[in-house]
């Protein structure tokens, strides 16, 4: 009878088995961590490849013609593919028109709702919303658990906040206020690794890379991320063919409200001059023949309205005002219940009539 396995063998083990397959076909630990200790006197170390072979996704044998990959990735109809969708750079050039939805109140769990509600992106504004970076973050993990692509609205457009915002590994940017074709290539500038750009570099331990897991994050990240640029002013409007030929600079985002308050329309933005400059500002984007316009959805312009105009991306509600529309409607219904109930017991109801309507008219 084999003796059985010390203490030691079974704690040398079990770290192994809950190991990614690339860790241990790599065991190289990657930089900044500290290497792993030493091995004890007497013990020879315990070779994984030697004793179980090599690691390798399994497959079935049961036919040599098709083999079926049963690794998590080898179907888009398995229950993992969820997790994995296609990028929202892929859908837009497959000719996809995208509907989302902006997140203020930073609750991890209104953006798990949102995500299984099937939005196909959600906005996580960190410029009007009171939130930053550490909330963002129970949101974009709440949202990664529904698979729902995520884009962060930075709060002004800066090296700083584009840096700390790549890191938490969102699908999108969202740069304000971009008013000139120099903004714009500042903002994908931010975006960028050197030489291209002036990103920090730490992508070796920030969960935009599974905190260095990602092997191949380096290779695709700037292929994936989705650069936004919000005109939203008079002068962006002119600039608005210029800021959307700029190299890098994927979607342009229409922002009604703060145009509107740059015409002298704070109160008014379906005014019918903003409306017209609104309408201006469209067929530059569509006409550049570069970037994809994205807008937000308004009372007097709906989200197919936008879509019939041409936009990509539509926006059609924010949490906040989604509850609050829900939270008045809700008491408004009550008031009115107890409104009608206080006129039922005025008198008594025969037939439909009051009680002493009925017995005089009979």
């Amino acid at each position: 009878m084999a003796a059985a396995p010390t203490t030691a063998a079974v704690a040398a083990v079990s770290p192994a088995t809950n190991s990614s397959l690339s860790t241990l076909r790599n065991p190289k630990p990657p930089p900044f961590f500290s290497a792993p200790p030493s091995i004890p006197p007497n013990r020879s170390p315990l070779r994984l490849a030697a004793r179980f072979g090599a690691l390798a996704p399994v497959r079935s044998s049961s036919s040599a013609s098709i083999p079926v990959d049963l690794s998590p990735s080898s179907s888009s109809s398995s229950p993992s593919s969820a997790a994995h969708p296609r990028s929202l750079k892929s859908r837009l050039r497959g000719g996809e028109t995208l509907y989302g939805i902006f997140l203020l109140s930073f609750s991890p769990t209104v953006a798990e709702i949102a995500g299984l509600a099937g939005y196909d992106f959600a906005v996580v504004d960190m410029e009007h919303g009171p939130g930053g970076v550490s909330e963002a973050l129970h949101c974009l993990r709440a949202l990664a658990g529904t698979g729902t692509p995520a884009i962060l609205r930075l709060p002004e457009s800066s090296a700083a906040w584009a840096k700390k915002a790549l890191d938490l590994g969102p699908q999108g940017l969202m740069f304000p206020m971009i008013d000139t074709p120099e903004l714009a290539r500042d903002a994908v500038a931010y975006s960028r690794f050197p030489p291209a750009g002036v990103r920090g570099s730490a992508h070796t331990v920030v969960r935009a890379s599974k905190y260095g897991i990602d092997e191949g994050y380096l290779s695709n990240c700037e292929e994936e991320l989705l650069v936004m640029c919000q005109v939203e002013s008079q002068q962006g409007v002119r600039n608005v063919e210029q800021i959307a030929a700029v190299d890098g600079v994927d979607c342009i985002q229409m922002g009604p409200l703060d145009l509107s308050a740059s015409m002298g329309y704070l109160w008014d933005p379906g005014n019918k001059k903003v409306r017209e400059m609104m309408r201006t500002a469209e067929k530059g984007v569509l006409g550049s023949g570069r970037a994809y316009l994205s807008g937000f959805a308004m009372p007097f312009d709906s989200p197919d309205d936008l879509r019939k105009r041409g936009y990509h991306m539509v926006s059609g509600a924010v949490d906040v005002g989604l509850f609050r529309n829900a939270a008045v409607e809700d008491v408004k219904r009550f008031r009115m219940g107890l409104e009608d109930q206080s006129g039922d017991s005025d008198g008594e109801m025969v037939d439909g009539k009051d009680a002493d309507e009925k017995y005089w008219s009979e």
